[in-house]
C-alpha cells in the first residue's frame, strides 16, 4: 500500500509542476493544475494544452 501511495505522489508532482507552469502560458487558470491529483485529468490537460492553437509561451 505505501509502494502504491509514493507512486501516486511522484506522478502528482510529475504532473502538476509542470502544468502549473504551463497553463498560464495557454491563457488557463494555473489552479487547473490541482486537477492533476487525478494522473488520468492531467494528461488530459496536458493534451489540451497540446492542441491549443493560440498559446503565448514560445517564438517558434
Amino acid at each position: 500500500m505505501g509502494d502504491l501511495l509514493s507512486y501516486w505522489l511522484i506522478a502528482v508532482v510529475a504532473l502538476g509542476v509542470p502544468l502549473w507552469r504551463l497553463l498560464p502560458r495557454a491563457g488557463m487558470s494555473p489552479y487547473f493544475a490541482i486537477m492533476a491529483i487525478v494522473p488520468a485529468v492531467g494528461i488530459i490537460l496536458l493534451w489540451i494544452i497540446a492542441f491549443k492553437d493560440d498559446i503565448d509561451g514560445g517564438a517558434a
